[in-house]
């Protein structure tokens, strides 16, 4: 597929001119920034931009130390909105995160305590930790936006972003997630170590800040900006041949076996139209953060792995022949015309 043929041909209201978005400028500068304070995780930062642009949350997952949780701290600092982390553990009860009704004796009544879910952004450390219906609380307000608290319920702020994190190391006393919270999840991240270089710099970073006093200042991002910077993303111009490209990736993994036998033995059950909405949204976010005013399917192929990993399940077959999500994408990727 030509280059020209995927550029929108003329300027439009639904279709913005990047070069004059101030949002994208800011956007700009707050990945560098944060590139800078997360060092050697760049991929972690895009994505968890994305995910902020795309209106989604981020399940993340890698070994202990790799800056998960300082990531999520970082992009608080800079963002206008309150942050909460929870430690998730077996002991936790949902009204742990929700919330609970505090008797007052002076006036014998009841009034609501809001839990540490009423915030912009979650930190949901160790997630699978958590007994199920933990798990089921942080599901609905995930969904809904909502949590409900006997009769009542209470409706969640405009910006909220999850960012749940897991160890794949221990896997002792957890608690899986269940396929249909992970679809809930606009992606699963899975995180590395960093390089030889990222971490003489990770050194080099944690003797400075041990003498800074706070970290460097960048402008805040009002979440008036934020919300002008989504709708700015979601009026991206997507070629015709770019979405049907999308929507048959998504279709190959329900039905695999029109592409290739063995690739149709490797998967239990595919996607859901869930990650169909999750593609698109990434796919031009991560346009929009490229600076261009348009998609093209190298957008849909950067996020296709973290939007697709967590929602295809793999048949007992691919799980014995060693077979990962990962490899299977790669597959679809391969199989699946590239317009």
């Amino acid at each position: 597929m030509k280059e020209e043929s995927i550029r929108p041909e003329t300027k439009t209201a639904n279709n913005p001119n990047l070069e004059n978005s101030e949002q994208n400028h800011h956007f700009n500068n707050l990945e560098q920034y944060l590139s800078s304070r997360i060092i050697g995780q760049k991929d972690l930062v895009h994505k968890i931009l994305i995910a902020l642009l795309a209106d989604g949350h981020l399940l993340v997952e890698g070994a202990p130390g790799l800056a998960k949780t300082r990531a999520i701290k970082e992009l608080s600092r800079v963002i206008e909105g309150d942050f909460q982390r929870i430690q998730f553990t077996p002991d936790l009860l949902p009204a742990d995160l929700t919330g609970t009704e505090i008797y007052r004796p002076q006036d014998s009544s009841f009034s609501f305590q809001k839990g540490p879910l009423f915030h912009n952004l979650v930190l949901a450390d160790e997630i699978n930790r958590a007994p199920a219906k933990v798990q089921s609380a942080l599901l609905e307000a995930m969904a809904e936006r909502q949590i409900s608290v006997g009769n009542n319920s209470f409706q969640l702020p405009p910006l909220f972003l999850v960012m749940a994190t897991q160890n794949p190391i221990e896997q002792e006393g957890t608690y899986p997630l269940p396929e249909a919270q992970l679809d809930r999840f606009l992606m699963h991240i899975e995180v590395g170590y960093p390089d030889n270089q990222a971490e003489s710099a990770i050194l080099a970073l944690n003797r400075r800040e041990a003498f800074e006093d706070s970290a460097p200042t960048i402008p805040e991002l009002s979440q008036e900006q934020l919300f002008a910077a989504r709708k700015e993303v979601v009026s991206l111009y997507m070629a015709q041949e770019v979405e049907d490209y999308l929507i048959q990736l998504v279709l190959a993994t329900r039905h695999p076996e029109k592409y290739d036998n063995k690739l149709g033995q490797y998967i239990e059950f595919g996607a859901s139209p869930r990650a169909t909405i999750a593609l698109d949204r990434c796919a031009r976010a991560n346009a929009w953060l490229s600076g261009r005013d348009y998609v093209t399917p190298g957008d849909v192929q950067t996020v296709l792995f973290d939007t697709l990993r967590h929602r295809i399940i793999l048949s007992y077959q691919a799980e014995a022949e060693g077979i990962n999500s990962n490899q299977v994408i790669e597959q679809l990727i391969q199989l699946v015309p590239t317009p």
